[in-house]
């Protein structure tokens, strides 16, 4: 493979100067700076305020007609030359900011763009930004189901790339913290699960660890993504269920598997919650227990808890499959290398040496187990 390259061959276009707060950005921003570690990439995050009356009229006037206004990104004034320039959009809307950088195309020999979260339900209501989408070479998509639809749309080569991990980050081994957390539940949840656990917190002093205040913004992103992973390293449980699995109205029946079912894994904690029907899960959580399933809406948590609580060996086995198939299979780098294998270019030495380091950490949590 190729070593490190003296100029960069990867400029990343990041939204962390713009939508830095908003949570469910944070793993974007981590697997930027993963890539940023791995490669030779450089990170270019303009800073523009998403509220002026300027963006907020780009983004409504978008809505309604095939017209993408500038919401006051500056143009790349660099004269360099990559090979690959890569952005990540959480929302169709977002790409009003990446069209802003008009000249993209002419400093780089492909383009990448990373959609997270496209419903195929919604597309309609989105087809003026989604036109900007034809401009990129290759687009990744979270969502296996948005694939062909939003393919034949734009006309162009979308490609399934699920979420990601910081592995490393999210692995309890070799320094096993003690999981004194009993159910870690984050996000979205259902109410009759909740009060079950509340329930149980009140009459065996269950730990349920919960989201108590509403907020959707982080302080600082790379301490967010710390804090979770040291949390969910603690934790015995861990509360997961398909995206927007309380919005059928915007989701439709489209099922797909959302970045706490790599996260889970990669900590080592028990999974317990809806297991998405869905070929792409299948696919990518396929091993036993990978998910104990509770029904959304279920209220038998306690239940399904006892029984696993008196099953000891099954919860080691549990635990040491999921992080070693975390570490093998959903860390970021993985990702960035489909990306490259979708644009015809090899990992450098940093990617090649991260695999390495996976492999090794693997192999350990095999050979040790994660026994607590």
């Amino acid at each position: 493979m190729d070593s490190q390259p003296e100029k960069p061959r990867v400029l990343i276009f990041s939204l962390r100067n713009i939508f830095g707060k908003a949570l469910f950005r944070c793993p974007h921003y981590e697997f930027e700076d993963l890539i940023c570690e791995v490669d030779s990439a450089e990170l270019l995050a303009p800073q523009v305020d998403a509220s002026t009356m300027r963006s907020t009229f780009a983004t409504r006037l978008a809505y309604h007609a095939p017209l993408t206004l500038n919401p006051g990104v500056r143009r790349i004034s660099e004269k360099k030359q990559y090979d690959i320039f890569f952005t990540i959009c959480g929302f169709p809307q977002d790409l009003l900011m990446v069209n802003a950088v008009s000249n993209w195309r002419d400093i780089s020999r492909t383009s990448v763009c990373l959609v997270d979260e496209l419903w195929v339900k919604e597309m309609f209501k989105h087809r003026h930004f989604l036109r900007i989408l034809s401009k990129f070479d290759i687009v990744l998509l979270y969502y296996s189901q948005t694939v062909k639809p939003l393919s034949e749309q734009i006309g162009r080569k979308c490609v399934f790339s699920p979420p990601g991990v910081d592995a490393i980050s999210f692995c309890p081994y070799p320094d096993l913290p003690k999981r004194i957390i009993d159910v870690y539940s984050i996000g979205r949840r259902s109410e009759i699960t909740h009060k079950s656990l509340l329930r149980m917190a009140r009459e065996r002093g269950l730990f349920y660890l919960h989201d108590s205040i509403g907020g959707s913004q982080a302080i600082n992103s790379r301490e967010h993504r710390a804090l979770y992973a040291n949390v969910a390293k603690r934790s015995r449980y861990f509360i997961v269920n398909p995206g927007k699995i309380d919005e059928p109205d915007q989701r439709g029946d489209q099922i797909e598997t959302g970045n706490r079912y790599f996260e889970g894994a990669a900590s080592g904690a028990i999974m317990i919650g809806e297991r998405p029907k869905a070929e792409a899960f299948e696919s990518l959580f396929d091993w036993p227990d990978a998910v104990t399933h509770l029904p959304y809406g279920s209220g038998d948590i306690d239940t399904v808890i006892k029984e696993l609580d008196g099953d000891r060996e099954r919860l080691d086995r549990i635990r040491q499959t999921g992080v070693v198939r975390a570490l093998m299979r959903h860390d970021w780098v993985y990702r960035w290398e489909a990306a490259l294998k979708a644009v015809g270019l090899e990992p450098l030495h940093g990617a090649l040496a991260r695999k390495e380091r996976l492999r090794k950490l693997a192999e350990a949590v095999r050979e040790n187990g994660m026994a607590m």
